[in-house]
């Protein structure tokens, strides 16, 4: 395993039914299979992260098929890159890291959220995957131990991704364009806020550099109101709209695009 203690950075050894290292820290494996990398110190609040209710409103979306074209091509990319050891940073509910495991049977595949209950669910959809809660900022993982990292609607520490990095390797990307859910959108706000769907290409560090950048748009129908309450809830649209803009979204189906750019950004440096 190439995973380090988040305590002291020391490596960490399978030991019974727990991981310790040199200096007799010790976690638990839990009984859903995923292990506790978040020490109290490293927390911000009680339970950080997704709280249930927004965990299984994506849970129920995700398994509705509503997004498997998105899915589907993140495989793809991730196969092409035939990595040795991967990690998903942010996985959620684990549904893309799911379809990430299934293409790469041979590989190590690693994933982690700072959200406990997100990784008590996902931890169910691929018991072969190590699956950790941990912070994106104190990846708990060793210097240059992964050949692809995967970042879905997710945010990201540079410097993390950089350093876990092994030379050759690269982020595979997920991220929306300015058009995604823009009928969403603009059912929820007078004004529609633009935003850069490349800003993120200015934070790319030195040693690392984009070298394929593509985009999957597509119209999709929200028949069912059900799948309409839980697309907002699992967006921050679900608590900056107001109550009754979010009350006339769910009540009429309707057609959204979704249009989602992906980037493979490689670390350059050996």
């Amino acid at each position: 395993m190439s995973l380090i203690c988040p305590i002291c950075q020391t490596p960490l050894e399978l030991s019974g039914n727990a991981l310790a290292c040199a200096n007799r820290h010790s976690f638990d494996r839990a009984r859903q299979g995923y292990y506790n990398l978040l020490p109290v110190q490293h927390k911000n609040s009680r339970d950080p992260g997704d709280n249930q209710a927004m965990v299984e409103a994506r849970r129920r979306f995700l398994d509705g098929g509503h997004y498997a074209p998105l899915a589907k091509r993140l495989a793809e990319l991730a196969t092409e890159r035939t990595p040795a050891r991967w990690l998903d940073i942010g996985c959620g509910e684990g549904y893309y890291t799911e379809q990430i495991g299934r293409s790469l049977p041979q590989a190590e595949g690693y994933a982690l959220d700072i959200s406990r209950e997100a990784v008590k669910r996902a931890c169910k959809r691929d018991p072969q995957l190590n699956w950790l809660v941990a912070s994106m900022a104190r990846v708990p993982l060793a210097d240059a131990s992964c050949n692809l990292l995967a970042s879905v609607f997710s945010p990201l520490d540079w410097s993390e991704a950089k350093r876990l990095l092994a030379p050759g390797g690269g982020l595979l990307r997920m991220g929306p364009t300015r058009g995604h859910l823009m009928q969403l959108r603009q059912k929820l706000y007078d004004e529609v806020r633009d935003y850069d769907d490349e800003k993120h290409l200015a934070l790319i560090p030195p040693g690392m550099h984009l070298a394929h950048s593509e985009t999957l748009e597509f119209s999709l129908h929200l028949a069912d109101a059900q799948a309409r309450a839980d697309l907002l809830a699992m967006t921050p649209h679900g608590w900056r709209a107001s109550a009754e803009r979010r009350e006339a979204v769910i009540a009429a189906p309707f057609d959204v695009t979704v249009s989602i750019r992906y980037d493979w950004i490689v670390n350059t440096q050996e």
